[in-house]
């Protein structure tokens, strides 16, 4: 039987990555979606919001489970009992790291990663593009995976005068 970790942040899982999902399973038995905990990188959604929103969504499909780590991905890997990892790759930038990584991980540890390159129509979606349009309060929908709730964004903190604090970059 063949087990993989699909690794990310998912802040928030978005149809590029439900799609590398979908392709992976087509010659994967088992797949966890992995959740990595970086303590000093600031999430959109809360971990249990994003842990909940796919396992919501992929609550019919056995072959999933939804897992939050926090360390070496591959020591998590292996503690899952996974022999490889599943990495989708949009750009030749993705590419390039993503290959670097993946020789590392496997001088290390012997784990094997898979790239997925992502579907041409998806190359745009990623989680900092949804964020953002979050930001600005806008549909968010033609990214998520189809029939994906995303539930309720954090409130934003007012500031002084009781207005809420600008959108976008700052």
């Amino acid at each position: 039987m063949t087990r993989a970790i699909f690794p990310g942040t998912f802040d928030p899982f978005t149809a590029g990555h439900a799609s590398i999902v979908r392709r992976a399973l087509t010659f994967i038995d088992e797949i966890v979606i992995a959740i990595g905990i970086n303590e000093s990188k600031h999430t959109h959604f809360p971990l249990e919001q994003r842990k909940r929103m796919i396992a919501d969504y992929y609550r019919h499909e056995p072959r999933i489970t939804v897992e939050a780590y926090d360390g070496l991905t591959t020591d998590f890997a292996r503690q899952a009992g996974a022999n490889l990892i599943v990495r989708g790759i949009r750009t030749v930038r993705d590419f390039e790291y993503e290959e670097t990584i993946a020789d590392v991980n496997r001088r290390l540890t012997g784990i094997e990663t898979i790239l997925l390159f992502t579907e041409p129509e998806l190359t745009c979606v990623s989680s900092t593009i949804v964020r953002e349009l979050l930001s600005f309060q806008k549909d968010i929908t033609p990214f998520l995976p189809e029939g994906m709730q995303i539930g309720q964004t954090p409130p934003q903190a007012p500031v002084e005068g009781g207005q809420a604090p600008p959108k976008g970059r700052h």
